[in-house]
């Protein structure tokens, strides 16, 4: 899996996904099993979702079907 690799890029991804899914910070982070300061920390370029995370999203991108198919290229095929 070839994937973004700056904290800003990847804050994006998370924000673009959660924001496609309609989900609150807080609730995106209970369907990843994370924290909300987690996701609130990958947003704002602080800190990269963990390996396992990733993955987590990358599955969930994929699950969205035709819908996740530009941000899965975007982000994870590069």
């Amino acid at each position: 899996m070839a994937v973004a690799n700056t904290t800003k890029d990847l804050g994006r991804l998370v924000k673009l996904l959660r924001d496609q899914l309609g989900l609150s910070q807080e609730r995106f982070a209970a369907k990843l099993g994370v924290t909300f300061s987690s996701v609130n920390r990958w947003e704002n370029g602080h800190r990269k979702p963990s390996p396992l995370a990733m993955k987590q999203i990358e599955s969930i991108l994929l699950e969205l079907g035709p819908a996740g198919k530009g941000l899965h290229d975007e982000f994870f095929n590069q």
